[in-house]
């Protein structure tokens, strides 16, 4: 039997991260009132960079941008740890769905675990609307980080997903 391909591996991942994201936000949404890991914060233009960030345990999201154009946006993020401890999530978004700031520059770091599937987008689903990700070549992943690729970034942010691995001990 032949070893799975890269490419069967990363159809993996695509079809485990929603169905992660979907426990991890149903267990969020089970807690009365806000969710405990999901946190409002204005996205400011005026092209200074910001950094918003929030922690779980022994996790921590970081996201730091420098924006232009408009007022203040009303966005959201939410950090979340699976059930087993095996996950953790950073989501980032702008709940209207489309941010009208031109973001030029963007990056999420998260710290205490490596990350194993991220995704940004241009806008998020919002009503009939669906989530637009962003073009591969305008961001890029390392380990603990999804930022804009210098160049190729469009300016068009409005929610961005990462989905970490945790370290586990072994027995």
């Amino acid at each position: 039997m032949a070893a799975p391909s890269v490419r069967s591996g990363r159809r993996a991942w695509a079809a485990l991260v929603p169905a992660a994201l979907l426990c991890l936000a149903a267990r969020a949404a089970a807690e009365p009132g806000t969710a405990p890991g999901t946190a409002e914060f204005d996205v400011r233009p005026g092209g200074e960079v910001h950094s918003f960030s929030r922690s779980l345990g022994d996790y921590s999201c970081t996201f730091t941008y420098s924006a232009q154009g408009g007022t203040n946006e009303q966005w959201q993020m939410n950090v979340g740890v699976s059930e087993d401890n095996g996950l953790f999530s950073c989501s980032i978004w702008r709940p209207q769905g489309k941010s009208y700031l031109f973001f030029t520059q963007f990056k999420a770091e998260v710290k205490g675990a490596k990350i194993e599937y991220a995704m940004a987008y241009s806008q998020a689903a919002v009503g009939a609307q669906n989530d637009i990700p962003l073009k591969q070549e305008e961001f890029e992943i390392t380990e603990t980080t999804v930022s804009h690729r210098e160049g190729k970034f469009r300016f068009e942010l409005s929610k961005l997903m990462i989905v970490a691995k945790t370290p586990r001990d072994e027995l």
